[in-house]
């Protein structure tokens, strides 16, 4: 494999596994951390001592750490899960996809708007960087995968 393709897709693991970890700290914050970092809507849940918003963010950090895990069996320092390079694409692209919320929240920022609040334009700049490392280390790969491809079917043919 491209050793700069692995080394992006390392990155994009980290990344996505820190924000695994970074939902199971919502839990354990509460009711200000869900307000933090924008699911005020599931504090006075949470106040209340209901386990859907725990339940939520928890099964949201699980989706996050199988997120990591496709970035890290793309980089090939764990198994393969089913759909390995079409996981990385649209994992990549999901990021990316809620990354581009920065241009607006970039631009009320400049006209002098408090609101979203300056945080957000840096958690959409975390979703833009985390999916522009899958993308990158994606197409950095394909040419490797591709090869890796080729040899298996000219092995099985032969």
């Amino acid at each position: 494999m491209d050793t700069s393709g692995r080394l992006w897709l390392i990155g994009a693991g980290v990344l996505s596994a820190g924000i695994a970890v970074l939902h199971i700290a919502i839990i354990v914050a509460g009711p200000r951390g869900y307000v933090y970092f924008g699911a005020g809507d599931l504090a006075p849940l949470s106040a209340a001592g209901s386990p859907v918003p725990a339940l939520l963010t928890a099964g949201l950090a699980l989706l996050f750490g199988v997120w990591s895990w496709y970035a890290f069996a793309g980089a090939g320092l764990v198994r393969r899960p089913p759909l390995l390079w079409l996981g990385v694409w649209v994992i990549g692209a999901i990021y990316a996809a809620r990354g581009l919320a920065l241009a607006p929240e970039v631009l009320a920022l400049w006209r002098g708007s408090a609101s979203p609040p300056p945080r957000y334009a840096v958690f959409s700049l975390v979703s833009l960087v985390t999916g522009l490392a899958y993308l990158v280390g994606a197409w950095r790969a394909r040419g490797s995968v591709r090869a890796a491809r080729q040899a298996s079917s000219a092995a099985h043919s032969a």
